[in-house]
């Protein structure tokens, strides 16, 4: 079975190099050839000569296994991701069979020297497309780490052959949610989309929209453990299955930002191609995006941070399936 991993780029630093090129590569312990290296232990002391400043046990075994991953796990015939320099897109492909691993000279702008051959893919992946689990994995602070939604990603790619359990249409999880949270009323919806957007680290959530617009337009501060704050504007609309939301219905919401303020716009249904473009057109405020399945993904991460009786309205029990 192949595997998927990502690799970055210095956040994205290197991105068109490693897709350029023809490779991925790491950084860490650059003056050494680390072709003979055949067992994670190896790794260590050549490490720690590089290194001397690291006393931390901890540090060293995260980096040393970060290293190991990349020479000894990563597999011909696996495939690594590797997010773009925008972070909006995630370049793709498959770990090559001939020379799985080289030393580099540095001198093509990249300076890792240790590489792997990708035969990268000609299409890319939209992070927002993507379920937000694996939005979040894809989040990690480390440099080389595995992605465990494998099934996901092959059919994001067009590779359903490789999906270890094919889906089948007897029961679909997130279908359900959706259809229990439509028969929800405007007044509950607004209120549900308030609790979320608390849930997820938002202060003074305020819903402003009106009853009867089948939505609700809310505005609130995200603030990131008091890191990092940012006023988001959000419109969250109910849609039946199969909806998809147009470029011109992003715009009307880009409108409403003021000048340092971002948007958010959250749906039950879906987006068209075109809308995703405005959401993140330069030279405007970005607007994320969150389909009716990503809103599920939500729920189901915050469900304990639902009041009791909303997740008793909606009729549903812990793993989002109907009571």
């Amino acid at each position: 079975m192949s595997n998927v991993f990502c690799v970055r780029a210095d956040f994205g630093t290197y991105t068109k190099y490693f897709v350029d090129g023809g490779y991925v590569a790491i950084g860490w312990i650059p003056d050494t050839n680390l072709s003979s290296v055949t067992t994670r232990n190896e790794l260590f002391p050549l490490y720690k000569a590089a290194y001397p400043q690291d006393t931390s046990n901890i540090v060293i075994g995260q980096q040393v296994g970060q290293i190991a991953r990349f020479l000894l796990e990563m597999k011909a015939g696996d495939y690594v991701i590797t997010p773009a320099a925008d972070t909006e897109w995630l370049h793709y492909g498959m770990l090559a069979a001939d020379l799985s691993y080289f030393y580099a000279a540095v001198g093509d702008g990249c300076p890792y020297r240790h590489r792997r051959r990708v035969e990268w893919d000609k299409d890319r992946l939209r992070r927002g497309d993507l379920s937000v689990p694996f939005q979040n994995t894809i989040r990690s602070s480390l440099t080389v780490f595995a992605v465990s939604q494998h099934d996901e990603f092959f059919a994001a790619i067009g590779q359903g052959k490789l999906v270890s359990t094919p889906q089948t249409a007897a029961y679909d999880a997130r279908r359900v949610v959706l259809d229990q949270v439509l028969q929800l009323d405007d007044k509950e919806f607004e209120v549900l989309i308030k609790h979320l957007l608390t849930a997820l680290g938002f202060e003074g959530s305020e819903a402003t929209g009106k009853t009867g617009d089948g939505g609700v337009d809310a505005t609130g501060e995200l603030n990131v453990a008091n890191l990092a704050k940012v006023k988001v504007f959000v419109q969250a609309k109910r849609y039946k299955h199969g909806t998809k939301i147009s470029a011109n219905t992003v715009k009307l919401l880009r409108q409403a930002i003021p000048f340092g303020g971002q948007g958010a716009f959250i749906t039950t249904a879906d987006f068209q191609h075109a809308a995703h473009e405005v959401a993140i057109e330069s030279g405007f405020p970005r607007i994320g995006l969150l389909n009716g399945r990503q809103l599920v993904d939500l729920l189901v991460e915050h469900w304990d941070d639902i009041p009791q009786e909303f997740r008793e309205r909606l009729g549903l029990k812990p793993g989002l399936v109907r009571i």
